[in-house]
């Protein structure tokens, strides 16, 4: 959530989540800005959650209210799938592409376990990155690069290297804050 744009009818359609897995570990962030129509309407909000039995850690980009449906959704599908992210995460895609409702939900996904790490979009993207981080939302470029630098000449930890990242990122992109919500999974 962050910026807006008016072929939306003023929805926030941006933010910056960021997951890093390293080392046995997934760290997941998000920032807290809310912005509507070129304002901050909420300094505080939270993008991230955690799913199936507290093993797996989603984050979302784009219309809250989309991205509550999403997050259901794909809890479905996880329990469905007995906890096998990939799959749960390869039927959501497969819905969100052919599904008329859901196919007009605004919103992108992170989500990770211990193992695996995915964006999943409504256009049916279902993308595992090849470095073990992920971004989504209008701050993305920032953290992605961020991250990765900070993964190759440091030996800090997943949720240091999201911390630090996100804070490059808040510096850096006008609809991401500093008030991160970091979550990790070990």
């Amino acid at each position: 959530m962050g910026a807006t744009d008016v072929r939306t009818g003023g929805r926030p359609v941006s933010t910056t989540i960021l997951a890093v897995q390293r080392e046995g570990q997934t760290a997941m962030g998000g920032d807290g800005q809310v912005t509507v129509e070129g304002h901050i309407v909420k300094h505080g909000a939270k993008k991230l959650r955690r799913l199936y039995n507290e093993q797996v850690l989603a984050g979302f980009a784009g219309a809250a209210a989309d991205a509550m449906a999403l997050f259901e959704k794909f809890e479905g599908k996880l329990e469905e799938a007995g906890g096998n992210l990939m799959r749960a995460a390869y039927e959501l895609a497969k819905d969100w592409r052919t599904d008329r409702t859901l196919r007009r939900l605004e919103a992108m996904l992170v989500v990770a376990d211990k193992e695996d790490l995915l964006i999943v979009s409504g256009t049916g993207d279902l993308i595992e990155p090849d470095d073990g981080v992920a971004s989504i939302g209008v701050g993305a470029p920032y953290a992605l690069a961020a991250a990765r630098a900070l993964l190759k000449n440091t030996d800090l930890s997943a949720q240091e290297i999201v911390r630090e990242a996100m804070t490059i990122t808040a510096g850096i992109c006008i609809y991401t804050n500093d008030n991160f919500t970091i979550d990790t999974l070990k």
